[in-house]
């Protein structure tokens, strides 16, 4: 941890659930909420102190990595009931008894971005980008109205700030973004539907990061492009 920064003592320093509850759930082209300072600034800066070092594109879950008390802070954050209820609320869902997942990136490479809907077994899924700042024009989450076309944008959020991204997974909840290359943090937390499917979504992202670190690895041997990671 870095020298003079202090520790997030309250879950309520953490997020600004004031502004989450005034923050309108848009409908199309799915359920969704985007809050610009989610993570409050304070906190925003004290938690990338306790960042996770990530050298690798991939979404790695929690016990593969080490961190600092300002992250645990969040990461308890998330896990509390008062987290919960305020998702509950906002999307008019009961999420009480269900599993949650989380993971962390830190770098995107060429692999990343690529349009996706997320597996049935995510209800939903929730996007923190603590990137500082973001003047890229690449690696900017879009809802997308079609699965096919990555310019059929909805909404475009730049992954910075503290930028809360929700939304109810669904058949058609697609998105991605253009190429970026570089670091781009991002925490993503998910009510899942069961404890098997807990257990699998934390190892799909275990195996998929082990095998990015593989091809960043040979990169130079092999040019020949790998599956998109799906998150």
């Amino acid at each position: 941890m870095a020298v003079g920064v202090g520790i997030v003592s309250k879950i309520m320093e953490v997020f600004d659930y004031q502004a989450f509850k005034s923050a309108p759930l848009v409908r199309e082209p799915y359920e969704h909420v985007i809050l610009p300072g989610f993570v409050r600034p304070e906190a925003l800066a004290k938690i990338n102190a306790d960042y996770p070092r990530i050298d690798h594109a991939g979404s790695y879950p929690l016990a593969s990595l080490e961190f600092g008390p300002n992250f645990q802070a969040m990461v308890d954050a998330l896990e509390s009931d008062e987290f919960r209820k305020a998702f509950e609320e906002k999307f008019q869902i009961d999420l009480s008894g269900r599993p949650t997942t989380i993971t962390v990136r830190g770098r995107s490479d060429t692999r990343d971005g690529n349009i996706h809907c997320d597996s049935e077994s995510k209800i939903i899924t929730i996007l923190l980008y603590m990137n500082p700042g973001w003047d890229d024009s690449g690696g900017r989450l879009r809802l997308l109205r079609s699965r096919d076309d990555i310019n059929s944008v909805a909404a475009e959020v730049p992954p910075s700030g503290g930028t809360l991204v929700a939304f109810l997974r669904s058949d058609h909840s697609w998105h991605g973004h253009l190429q970026f290359i570089g670091e781009r943090r991002v925490i993503q937390f998910n009510w899942v539907t069961g404890e098997g499917s807990q257990r699998f979504n934390l190892f799909r992202h275990r195996v998929s990061a082990s095998v990015k670190q593989l091809l960043s690895f040979g990169k130079s041997k092999d040019s020949s492009p790998a599956a998109p990671e799906r998150m």
